[in-house]
């Protein structure tokens, strides 16, 4: 199952709780209309046939065809600088094994 590093969960809560979501709102990661890839949104709640993962005090809700897609990978956050100098940061999909002792879901 998709496993959520300290990073991440610390950028949905922080994402939930400034947008005033009601409690249970999470991060949904569902194909994008086109099939070609993710995309991730803040919502209330899962859609009826949503897996659920929590981790770190976060909670993700993944579509099923993105679950079995992201099975084995855990959600982090990178940071980058855009061209005009500003650094933002976005989230990523990575393999488990490509964190290099970075937490995830509290372990090292």
């Amino acid at each position: 199952m998709l496993a959520i590093t300290e990073s991440a969960a610390e950028a949905i809560n922080a994402l939930v709780s400034r947008g005033e979501m009601p409690v249970g709102s999470g991060a949904r990661i569902a194909a994008d209309g086109e099939g070609q890839g993710l995309e991730l949104a803040l919502v209330p709640g899962p859609a009826e046939d949503d897996a659920v993962v929590e981790g770190q005090g976060a909670t993700v809700y993944l579509e099923q065809s993105a679950a079995q897609v992201l099975g084995d990978k855990v959600l982090d956050v990178e940071r980058y600088v855009e061209p005009t100098g500003e650094e933002q940061l976005r989230f990523a999909i990575v393999p488990k094994d490509g964190l290099d002792g970075q937490s995830r879901n509290g372990s090292a």
